[in-house]
């Protein structure tokens, strides 16, 4: 295949994915676990005047080490039309399991962040945000 002809292949997000809900994001990131409420710091405005950018920054307390680590962190938004915000995998050799980005809230709402770990355990924590200007509505 050249690649003028992968360049034009369209790009798409399954529809599982567009029409999945926030409860079913949850739920197929759990598989059934149950999730322990501590372990995770979450850093974000309560208050966010745009959001357009909202930041946020998450700590998991781990040992970090080859048995014990974390591997993966999801952020969840309730009332984004996509509820599935990021997910960072991580691996032993990643230092710390901290991350830290911007992200884009349609309005007030719970941000949810689950962590799983080489374990098999899953750590949750829950943080709300008020957002004065709202993004990802319709026609912008």
């Amino acid at each position: 295949m050249q690649r003028r002809s992968l360049l034009a292949l369209p790009l798409v997000a399954g529809p599982a994915l567009a029409a999945e809900t926030y409860e079913a994001a949850e739920q197929s990131i759990l598989a059934g676990r149950l999730p322990a409420p501590t372990g995770i710091t979450i850093e974000m405005p309560t208050l966010s005047e745009n959001g357009n950018s909202v930041d946020i920054a998450i700590r998991v307390d781990s040992p970090n080490t080859r048995a014990d680590h974390v591997t993966a962190i999801h952020i969840l938004a309730e009332k984004n039309p996509i509820p599935r915000v990021a997910s960072f995998t991580l691996g032993p050799r990643s230092g710390r399991a901290e991350v830290a980005t911007r992200i884009r809230l349609a309005t007030t709402q719970t941000i949810l962040v689950l962590a799983e770990t080489s374990r098999g355990q899953v750590h949750r924590a829950a943080r709300e945000v008020i957002v004065i200007l709202g993004a990802c509505v319709d026609g912008g």
